[in-house]
């Protein structure tokens, strides 16, 4: 990827060499019904009325007390670095086309991490791999899950920009409420269902990243040959089959949460080909 010499995020957050504790607190997440609705109907269709009561009065529970040791400095500058500049481009991406719809995209904190993090979701383990937390609209990261694709068969920048820009997919389900409505529908779910509901909502994040690099490779021509095979690779990577086959462990649909390989793969070219919002239903 061209991705040296590029603007660097200023929502980045180095909470490397922190230790945390566990004492709980609440948080709560609230948003514009007006605008979730307009943004849904982008995503859904004719499918809003299936779509509501979003963004409205909900409470995540959070951890507090973090206690501080020394940061580490110098600790995967370069990562650090191309981690910073490809979340600079998702704000300029996401919030170009949020302009198309005449909303400010509000982009989102990433945290990086060592070990272990304090989130509003409750504590991120680096054994779990990158995530989103919707209830701080924050992503956090710890850099040592770049060996941890390398180890997977992703290896390469554009499949480490491929899990960034999935992360903030899921930023973007947040703000157009897709992400409390799954979470209220899973709540009287049985738990085929809920899963069933979580791997419709990755594999929308997906084609959230593939339709990212669709709008920034027009913009900015950051990619070169050979990058998008490393993201198909990296969609491939994480899908669930291919991480129980890899665990040895049995091949079952009913559990899956993120989608196969397969689903994760067709999910991100289709947003990356299309580059439209109205091509990720993958609740349809």
């Amino acid at each position: 990827m061209r991705w040296r010499d590029r603007r660097q995020s200023d929502n980045i957050e180095d909470r490397r060499g922190q230790r945390i504790s566990t004492s709980s607190g609440r948080r709560s997440l609230g948003g514009g019904a007006l605008i979730i609705m307009l943004l849904v109907s982008v995503f859904f269709g004719e499918n809003v009325s299936q779509i509501v009561g979003l963004f409205l009065g909900n409470n995540q529970q959070a951890t507090t007390d973090t206690q501080y040791s020394a940061p580490i400095p110098g600790q995967d500058d370069e990562a650090a670095q191309f981690v910073s500049v490809i979340l600079a481009e998702t704000e300029d991406t996401w919030s170009r086309v949020f302009a198309g719809l005449d909303i400010a995209y509000q982009p989102p904190k990433l945290v990086l991490y060592t070990g272990q993090v304090q989130s509003a979701c409750g504590i991120g383990s680096a054994q779990s791999g990158p995530f989103y937390c919707p209830g701080d609209y924050q992503i956090y990261l710890d850099l040592s899950f770049l060996q941890d694709l390398r180890r997977m068969g992703a290896p390469g920048d554009f499949a480490f920009a491929y899990v960034i820009a999935h992360e903030v997919g899921h930023h973007v389900q947040n703000l157009v409420g897709v992400a409390q409505d799954v979470r209220s529908q899973q709540a009287n779910a049985s738990q085929a269902q809920a899963n069933l509901l979580s791997v419709k909502m990755e594999l929308q994040a997906d084609c959230l990243a593939g339709i990212w690099i669709n709008h920034t490779q027009k913009r900015s021509a950051i990619l070169e040959d050979g990058d998008i095979e490393e993201g198909l690779a990296a969609a491939a990577a994480v899908g669930d089959d291919r991480i129980l086959s890899q665990a040895g462990r049995a091949i079952n649909r009913e559990a899956f949460t993120h989608g196969s390989s397969a689903e994760r793969v067709q999910w991100f070219k289709q947003g990356a080909s299309t580059g439209e919002l109205s091509a990720c239903n993958s609740f349809s």
